[in-house]
């Protein structure tokens, strides 16, 4: 997948992303820096700064104090440094309170390369604080902050929130008026940020009383508490016909199975009525969608819809019954 299609999609996640989003960006920082280090003709690479730099400021250092210095594992140093031991970056010397412990110690190779490096690193420097007061971010009081977050506590915190929003945490409840804003917001969001509203999505949802409930359909929504958070409409279409549409969950929801839910509340409330098919259409963009769909018993047609009301419909898909346990 190209790196762009992966980044826009983590950023559509959000925050649950917020470490993938980090080493995504440290990987872009560290693929500049060495196209820095390659154009000036250094052997260094991007990775082995907190290493390199840490005894180029403090001198020798042991492994435990480079692991503590850095923010970064035992094992990792260890093995970070094996290599460049190997390559004659660094040397093992006696320690300077201890000689039994042993330290790592730049060689000439590297004292060499980092004097040529300093004033890259004075440019690399001086760019990223430009950019970010470009853009009025505070970018290290920010990581700052956020390493202060991530206490010992984040965990157990964190598992007391998944207990609260549990699956059993979410009610689903029919439609009444005081609900219809949601109705358009929940779906107004998806149809922006993949397509756009067309002008059938806006009078339904608009009205969905006159376009769904008074001709015999139904709609559900997702509660959580008293925060509305998913929605979705089965609209009676045709003689024996039912469409299931308008299936929406709040970004900020997703992951707590809220569609799923309403999906089965709906195709149950299909079964109760009096209609022989029960349909949908949809678009491949839309991929965890079609999974989900797929899941609990939706079949791909050949073709699209040939009466479809949608611009955006390329996937017609029919509901068979629910699938049969492994």
């Amino acid at each position: 997948m190209p790196t762009e299609m992966v980044m826009t999609y983590l950023a559509e996640v959000g925050i649950l992303a917020l470490g993938s989003r980090l080493r995504a960006a440290s990987e872009q920082l560290y693929a500049m820096a060495d196209e820095v280090y390659a154009a000036h003709g250094i052997g260094l690479e991007a990775r082995w700064f907190p290493v390199l730099r840490t005894i180029h400021d403090r001198g020798p250092q042991s492994v435990g104090d480079l692991a503590k210095a850095a923010g970064l594992t035992h094992s990792s140093i260890s093995q970070l440094a094996s290599r460049l031991t190997k390559d004659d970056w660094l040397i093992s010397v006696p320690g300077k309170d201890d000689r039994r412990v042993r330290e790592l110690a730049l060689t000439d190779k590297a004292e060499a390369a980092l004097r040529r490096a300093k004033p890259l690193w004075r440019a690399l420097r001086d760019e990223l604080d430009a950019r970010c007061q470009a853009g009025g971010i505070d970018l290290v009081s920010a990581i700052g902050g956020l390493e202060r977050m991530l206490d010992d506590t984040m965990a157990a915190a964190v598992s007391e929130r998944a207990r609260r929003l549990g699956a059993g945490a979410i009610e689903i409840v029919p439609f009444k008026p005081s609900l219809r804003d949601h109705f358009y917001r929940l779906n107004a969001e998806w149809l922006k940020r993949y397509f756009y509203i067309e002008e059938g999505d806006h009078a339904v949802l608009s009205a969905p009383e006159k376009h769904i409930l008074e001709r015999g359909g139904i709609i559900y929504f997702a509660l959580h508490g008293e925060e509305v958070v998913g929605t979705c409409a089965l609209l009676l279409a045709g003689e024996n016909e039912v469409e299931l549409t308008k299936m929406a969950v709040d970004p900020a929801a997703r992951g707590l199975g809220i569609g799923r839910l309403l999906l089965e509340h709906a195709i149950r409330a299909f079964e109760r009525l009096d209609r022989d098919t029960l349909f949908l259409e949809t678009n491949t963009k839309l991929a965890p969608a079609i999974r989900m769909y797929e899941s609990v018993g939706f079949q791909h047609q050949p073709a699209a819809r040939a009466d479809t009301h949608y611009q955006r419909a390329n996937v017609y898909m029919v509901w068979k019954g629910w699938p049969k346990p492994n």
